[in-house]
């Protein structure tokens, strides 16, 4: 939910395109990263592929489609919706590595080491070799595959009254982008599973609108590169994207369900937003320039802002500042003190993006063992403590991954306004030095920090000098 997502929306081959993969490539090295896989596991992941384990169930006859970014290939998720009453039944196919994947194998063994895929511009480090995250356990189109399949019902609210899971082949009928989709919806006569989705997304932002959470619309930041200039720009999510969201959010919180009821199970959790950093998000919507009444819940305000503008873009990227502390937790017996995860308001669970995330193949394991009335695999029991500091340490990684790329790119941006005067507004201040802070650039959307020789003035607006912009180091510095 909080991810940012850095790509490259086009490039004119020059100067800048080798700057940042020369860039990348250093990034990667410093922090011991490769996209290769030892031979060991590339070997096991094509035998694996040329054989793997199917399930009995047929359900190739679901009309299921995907949704995804442009050109993608590890297509982890499926969907059809159908009328049921005056609500809604929802299928959704997860692609379903245990096909592949022995416990203890070396591909087993890599995805615990690696824990998830890292993104970063226009290239990606994978969890799984590509012979089965982009090949033969990817839903990809006209291709029969193994999959978890999730049916749920909603009733006329959108709220689920009814979720199981079980194994099964499935064909998707297309790979679609949200594009795509989007426009279909919007030129009037779209088909009906469209429609539907719709219905189901709209329901369920309301639904979540009451329980008192928010979803982030964070919007993808892209990267343009022409010979040797750098520019960084927003777009914005569609509709569709927040719809399709609320259907993996929905596969989530029944996942959850199903874990809490049988007191086994690996959940999502993230505590109560931090008042300080709420403190800190009042000033930077008031730097951004964006109203933001002290008796407005953050929930409301997320929803309220609109990231088709600038500045309420880059606020929704500040408000990602409120799902720190987010981390897993196992239990087999005892829930756990803090179960929920506050954003969504309710128990949730990773489950839909097995291909690129560990812990989703763990808890999808979970939840056909419950509904399927059979014990829970020892080999998913016995990595219920170790799994949570897996997924904690590859979300690190991840975050370090993703910032420096950040860093690299927004020095880039910034090198050619060395000396230039910038408007901003401080942040925050440095409790251990007041002469040092955080500052908001509204133009470009940047965040960082401020030097001067007098206390840094939280709150105000301010004018900074860009003092240093480094792609080698990857830094930028600013004085007040």
């Amino acid at each position: 939910m909080a991810s940012r997502v850095m790509r490259v929306r086009a490039h004119v081959e020059g100067v800048a395109a080798r700057d940042l993969r020369a860039g990348i490539e250093k990034i990667r090295s410093e922090m011991g990263l490769s996209e290769e896989f030892p031979a060991e596991v590339e070997a096991a992941a094509a035998a694996a592929a040329a054989d793997p384990r199917l399930p009995d169930l047929d359900r190739t006859d679901l009309p299921l489609v995907t949704i995804d970014p442009p050109g993608a290939r590890d297509l982890d998720q499926a969907l059809h919706i159908e009328r049921n009453g005056d609500g809604h039944r929802v299928f959704y196919a997860i692609a379903d590595l245990a096909a592949f994947i022995t416990p203890g194998d070396p591909i087993d063994l890599e995805a615990n080491r690696r824990g998830e895929t890292l993104y970063g511009a226009d290239s990606k480090i994978p969890l799984h070799p590509k012979v089965i995250s982009e090949d033969a356990g990817s839903l990809l189109p006209d291709q029969v595959r193994p999959a978890l399949l999730w049916t749920i019902d909603l009733d006329g609210e959108g709220e689920g009254t009814r979720a199981v899971v079980e194994r099964a082949l499935v064909k998707s009928r297309a790979q679609l982008t949200y594009a795509q989709v989007q426009d279909e919806i919007d030129g009037g006569a779209p088909a009906e599973v469209f429609t539907l989705l719709q219905e189901v997304g709209e329901r369920r932002l309301a639904r979540e609108a009451a329980r008192g959470g928010v979803s982030l619309p964070l919007p993808e930041q892209e990267i343009e590169i022409d010979d040797d200039t750098w520019r960084l720009a927003f777009r914005e999510q569609l509709p569709v994207e927040q719809w399709n969201a609320q259907v993996s959010l929905l596969t989530g919180m029944a996942a959850a369900s199903l874990m809490v009821y049988a007191r086994v199970g690996l959940l999502r959790t993230l505590p109560p937003a931090d008042p300080r950093d709420v403190r800190r998000l009042h000033r930077q919507a008031a730097a951004l320039g964006i109203e933001w009444p002290a008796e407005l819940e953050y929930p409301d305000f997320i929803r309220s802002l609109d990231p088709a503008r600038p500045n309420h873009a880059a606020m929704v990227v500040a408000c990602t500042r409120l799902l720190r502390g987010s981390g897993y937790v196992g239990f087999d017996g005892e829930l756990p003190e803090q179960p929920n995860h506050s954003a969504i308001a309710s128990e949730y669970a990773h489950v839909t993006a097995p291909l690129r995330r560990l812990v989703d193949r763990y808890a999808g394991e979970i939840c056909v063992a419950l509904c399927a009335d059979e014990p829970v695999p020892d080999w998913v029991l016995d990595k219920l403590g170790e799994l949570p500091t897996t997924m904690q340490e590859s979300g690190r990684r991840s975050s370090q991954y993703e910032n420096a790329i950040l860093n690299l790119v927004e020095a880039a941006v910034l090198e050619p306004h060395l000396g230039e005067k910038f408007e901003a507004v401080v942040i925050e201040v440095d409790e251990k030095d007041p002469t040092r802070g955080d500052i908001t650039i509204e133009e470009p959307a940047i965040e960082a920090r401020v030097r001067s020789d007098a206390p840094v003035p939280v709150g105000e607006r301010v004018q900074v000098t860009l003092d240093s912009a480094d792609i080698g180091s990857r830094s930028i510095s600013f004085t007040l």
